[in-house]
């Protein structure tokens, strides 16, 4: 068994001490990972851990060489008890990182708990100490865990890959327990807030409960839900049988929340879902690549569009089958993926595959640019889903059969590649779906939402809500019109003026938005005047404004629209 011990005396410097003790390999390396499942980004975790030395049984400190960024080597060290001890700074709120002060304490294994080679199925025990001061902090985590001395928490792991996706909070706490369908569920919320807990027990049973009917069980035992309320950060991250939050405080139910609930709590709801429904898809469906994952480098699939986009996609649906939101709220948020998706000029230069593929460097990465040339597998993946349940269910089948298919399958053993969307929905239907799909997904046509929703009994209208002046998209700064993006087609972009411009003056008169907007509608050129970084430029711009298209979508026969809404 190999064994951890984490210290938090020096929170208040947001240091973690880490101590680890292991029978060692002739030569043993020991490795931190570059990046934590679910999140595709290579974020270097090994830059924040300090002062790394190892000692044998007797106490003597051993040469340890740091030879690659997250891997250090030890030398002739056949089973010995070896001792390795750092420090990790620990201060990103984030998800996904670590995060220590007087406040919380929490912990991704994935940065802070440094692995074994050739050792990653070894048992694993984590002890936990707190400081005098924290010892009434209580603890959420996923991983099996006891307390026989207050401030002290024992975890078990039973190999590496369970201990890197399984986060562990310390902090005060506000909780409840639940079950849905039998399973036992916790949900804990830290830092400041008021959340209506009886409000929220209520409906994420509900959600809970729609989820695992809709697969017909879960790929966990128990399930624990980790929030952090914060003033305005928004995120989560999905781990076999947890999810760690972090939510604006808004956004959890109030004492008073209507019995139809707030764009707020929807969104946290949503949130929720989405993260609840991962435990199905990514951390038990997968993609064929990600089954044993290599943490040390990027890990490609172009199949994101299903496995973020097709989340998306029930996370709002799920609320409205659960009872959470009415039809009205639903058809609301469906429109709101919609919109966005036709206000993306970028759905005509990538594919969704692509941006699946390209995950890596551009969607956690996101620039001035970002909207012009790309576009997002969580919003036109949401989409393609809805396209494929649609299409599905007039030839007899729908996605929820599939995603059974897909459970199935990998209960068996069989996981995610290339084909595989293709051939289920070959075996569902008795039909060939090559062209269909590759449509969706291969290429930058407009998805046909226009001819399938109709057919569920909802008339899809497009109109203007309203333009973008010259195609630019302005903040009002005390220094002038900041920038923040020129979309490519509009006038704005074709005279020369850039994101990061700040505009100070139009044909003579000092720019403000309401000049700005003024002059979009009028005709003919003006000059304009803008510092871009300490240097003043003169351009002259044409009238014009980029038309904003959202979709108008009613139902008119709600018998059709049953056929597809109730499942």
């Amino acid at each position: 068994m190999l064994h951890y011990q984490i210290e938090f005396d020096d929170y208040r410097q947001h240091l973690v001490h880490v101590t680890l003790r292991f029978l060692a390999n002739p030569t043993q390396i020991l490795s931190l990972p570059t990046w934590i499942p679910g999140s595709y980004l290579i974020r270097e975790f090994s830059k924040h851990i300090e002062s790394v030395n190892a000692y044998d049984e007797a106490g003597r400190q051993l040469q340890m060489s740091k030879f690659e960024k997250n891997k250090w080597r030890l030398f002739n060290t056949d089973h010995e008890l070896i001792t390795v001890e750092y420090d990790v700074y620990a201060y990103d709120l984030s998800v996904r990182g670590a995060y220590v002060d007087q406040t919380r304490l929490y912990l991704n294994p994935a940065c802070v708990c440094l692995g074994l080679q050739d050792q990653e199925d070894a048992p694993i025990e984590l002890e936990l100490f707190l400081p005098q001061e924290l010892k009434h902090f209580q603890i959420a985590t996923g991983l099996p865990h006891k307390s026989l001395v207050k401030g002290r928490f024992t975890l078990k792991a039973d190999n590496y890959a369970q201990l890197i996706d399984s986060p562990v909070e310390l902090a005060e706490q506000t909780r409840f327990s639940f079950e849905a369908n039998g399973i036992p569920h916790e949900f804990v919320v830290s830092g400041t807030h008021s959340m209506n807990g009886e409000r929220m027990k209520q409906d994420i049973e509900k959600i809970c409960s729609t989820e695992i009917s809709m697969f017909g069980s879960a790929p966990f035992s128990n399930y624990t839900f980790m929030t952090m309320a914060t003033a305005n950060s928004y995120g989560g991250l999905e781990h076999p049988n947890s999810t760690s939050l972090i939510s604006p405080r808004s956004d959890l139910p109030k004492a008073d929340e209507p019995a139809e609930p707030s764009e707020d709590y929807q969104r946290f709801l949503g949130l929720c879902s989405h993260e609840y429904f991962h435990s199905w898809l990514v951390k038990f469906i997968r993609p064929e690549n990600f089954v044993n994952y290599d943490l040390d480098k990027e890990g490609y699939t172009s199949l994101l569009w299903i496995f973020e986009g097709f989340t998306s996609y029930y996370d709002d649906l799920i609320l409205y089958r659960s009872g959470v939101i009415s039809q009205d709220s639903y058809l609301k948020l469906i429109k709101g993926q919609i919109d966005r998706y036709l206000q993306n000029p970028g759905r005509f230069v990538q594919t969704v595959a692509e941006s699946s593929f390209d995950a890596w460097v551009k969607f956690y990465r996101p620039d001035e640019n970002t909207n012009n040339a790309g576009t997002s597998y969580y919003n036109k993946g949401a989409l393609v889903a809805l396209c494929l349940d649609l299409g599905l269910r007039l030839k007899g089948s729908s996605l929820d059969d599939l995603m059974r298919r897909l459970y199935q399958d990998a209960q068996a053993g069989k996981q995610v590649n290339e084909r595989t969307i293709f051939d289920l929905c070959e075996a569902l239907t008795g039909q060939k779906w090559i062209e269909q799909i590759n449509h969706l997904i291969n290429t930058t046509d407009e998805l046909p939402l226009d001819q399938l929703l109709p057919e569920f009994g909802l008339s899809y209208n497009l109109k203007q809500e309203k333009t973008l002046p010259f195609g630019l998209k302005v903040v009002e700064k005390p220094e002038g019109l900041l920038v923040q993006q020129a979309r490519r087609d509009g006038a704005g972009a074709k005279s020369g003026l850039s994101a990061n411009d700040v505009i100070v003056a139009i044909d003579g008169l000092k720019a403000t938005e309401k000049l700005f907007n003024k002059y979009a509608k009028q005709s003919g050129t003006f000059q304009v005047y803008a510092f871009r970084r300490d240097e003043f430029l003169q351009f002259e711009l044409s009238a014009g404004e980029t038309e904003l298209v959202t979709v108008e979508l009613k139902v008119t026969d709600q018998e059709k629209a049953d056929t597809w809404l109730k499942a």
